[in-house]
């Protein structure tokens, strides 16, 4: 029987019908160093409530899927050591081994809407790699499958970008520019890839993300923010990292789930600090898009 653990701030928001916004906890445990991972934590939560709306970090302490976490639970899962990676595939082992997870964005997804809560901020999602486009990232199924409105600044920038997108079409994955008509690129504003959909406010994106559900069809929806511009980086500059970094991985022999890890290092080496920032800065964005958002639906 499915059994999950609600921080005592979500759970008093959920009861009263007040906005909830999701937060992965992946970028704690293995997205940024020490102790920047614990500060953009607790930045990204006091943003989502600047903006009207509860956050609720999500996280496997113990093997207790914990829907929001107390700052006692924020900073143990911030500098606890062999914490796993969770998406679908990983939620059984984790578990029934009590161990300790830091959900990914389908592992958030999932959690969510098992809470009820339908809107959920992250950096970028994953998708189709550069090299292998048989290695997919499991947060594309599930964001074809699970009813959770996913509010990013497009997929992570070391990836195969349209082929991510056209994976997202195939399974009806509506992909909203939030004030954008592009897919943004991670790091920076515009990828050339010209999107359907663009919303320019948080309540018409909300009108949009009801309307799906209204009608029966289940999935997600992808809003997709683009990175401030005085934080965003000149596109060439950091794709040209990025196929530095890929050449650096394919001759040290970096496979599998090393890959993203190892590319997001050596893209901030080389851009001397800038990658990081830049990131931080996204993450913060999305946070006070997804609160607006939530607060409309």
């Amino acid at each position: 029987m499915l059994s999950l653990s609600f921080s005592p701030e979500a759970s008093a928001a959920l009861a009263a019908g007040k906005p909830v916004v999701a937060l992965e906890s992946t970028v704690i445990s293995h997205g940024l160093p020490r102790p920047q991972n614990l500060q953009l934590a607790q930045r990204m939560e006091t943003v989502v409530r600047e903006h009207g709306a509860t956050p609720a970090t999500i996280a496997i302490i113990g093997g207790q899927v914990k829907i929001g976490l107390t700052d006692d639970e924020l900073h143990y899962l911030a500098n606890a050591d062999g914490v796993i990676k969770v998406s679908r595939r990983d939620y059984p082992m984790a578990v029934a081994k009590k161990l300790n997870g830091a959900t990914t964005v389908a592992g958030t997804m999932i959690a969510a809407a098992w809470a009820g809560i339908k809107v959920f901020a992250t950096g970028g999602i994953g998708g189709v790699h550069r090299r292998d486009r048989t290695d997919v990232s499991a947060d594309l199924p599930e964001l074809s499958r699970t009813s959770v409105a996913v509010v990013c600044a497009g997929a992570k920038a070391i990836l195969d970008l349209p082929a991510t997108l056209e994976w997202l079409e195939t399974a009806g994955v509506p992909v909203i520019g939030f004030s954008a008509d592009e897919f943004p690129a991670f790091y920076s504003r515009s990828s050339g890839l010209r999107l359907e959909a663009r919303a320019d406010s948080a309540a018409e994106a909300a009108a949009m993300i009801r309307a799906k559900w209204a009608m029966g069809l289940e999935g997600g929806v992808l809003i997709a923010n683009p990175i401030p511009a005085e934080a965003a980086l000149p596109h060439e500059e950091i794709d040209g990292a990025i196929e530095r970094a890929l050449a650096e991985a394919d001759a040290q022999g970096v496979k599998g789930k090393a890959v993203t890890p190892f590319l997001l290092s050596r893209v901030n080496e080389m851009s001397g600090g800038a990658s990081l920032k830049a990131n931080l800065a996204l993450l913060e964005n999305n946070a006070k898009a997804a609160a607006e958002i939530a607060s409309h639906l």
